[in-house]
């Protein structure tokens, strides 16, 4: 049996920012699949267009919304955008990040701002205007991707990334219990060393890819990376009604990294 038959979804960073498939894209595949109404929002228009595409092609129920989510008028249009479609949202995903690389002494002012207004503040403005839907309606679950990085430390260092993750982490928490006596759920996923388009991205700035690809899949007591498809198995728990009574989870998806 499909596990989100009717779910209305809004996924904020659905498109993937390069070649092969982000955890974006395939939690929204996914979630197509098991029956739920994908509303695909991206900054890059052409991502989220591809993404809502390959889920038109197999069958599914999907469209697209091009918003940068730092602009604060970002969550209103998500909001109307899938009230106008379907009549409201039933779970959101908020699974954007951006990070510059440098410690505290390294990381200048305006880069530090702007890590926070994507990784966290987006997810804020975002949420303030969903939640009274949700409240309304008396159920929702929201689902935030933060980072195995806001509680472990690795070799190289991404001081502002690593800390609005980490409060993200927090911000999930407090959502949790300010709004569980409305049956509105909101836990957070900790991707830990996953192969994605994204990964590759920075990666290549350090080493070539193929060659960290190796070394970072040896950190992993699995001896492999994650695939996004196991972000998006992890966050179709918190999206369907089997989590019904989980809220202010941490869940961590890294191969055992942490352990």
């Amino acid at each position: 049996m499909k596990r989100l038959v009717g779910k209305r979804v809004a996924i904020i960073g659905a498109g993937s920012c390069g070649e092969g498939v982000g955890n974006g894209k395939a939690m929204a595949i996914l979630f197509a699949e098991q029956g739920g109404k994908i509303l695909c929002i991206d900054a890059d228009q052409k991502a989220a267009d591809e993404t809502v595409k390959e889920i038109v092609k197999s069958g599914g129920e999907a469209a697209i919304l091009h918003v940068d989510i730092t602009d604060v008028q970002a969550g209103k249009l998500v909001m109307k955008k899938a009230n106008d479609l379907w009549g409201g949202i039933d779970v959101l995903v908020y699974n954007v990040g951006k990070s510059n690389q440098g410690g505290v002494l390294e990381t200048e002012l305006n880069d530090w701002k702007e890590v926070f207004d994507i990784n966290l503040t987006g997810a804020f403005m975002l949420v303030k205007k969903v939640l009274p839907f949700m409240r309304s309606q008396k159920q929702g679950s929201i689902i935030f991707i933060s980072s195995l990085a806001a509680v472990y430390s690795s070799p190289y260092s991404y001081a502002s990334y690593e800390i609005s993750k980490s409060a993200l982490i927090k911000l999930s928490q407090t959502i949790a219990r300010e709004n569980a006596q409305f049956q509105i759920r909101c836990n957070s996923i900790l991707p830990g060393l996953i192969d994605t388009p994204h990964a590759k991205q920075f990666i290549n700035k350090i080493k070539t890819s193929d060659e960290f690809s190796k070394e970072r899949a040896l950190m992993v007591p699995m001896q492999r990376q994650g695939s996004p498809w196991d972000i998006a198995k992890s966050a179709l728990y918190f999206a369907s009604d089997e989590s019904a009574y989980v809220t202010g989870n941490i869940l961590k998806v890294d191969g055992g990294l942490s352990l």
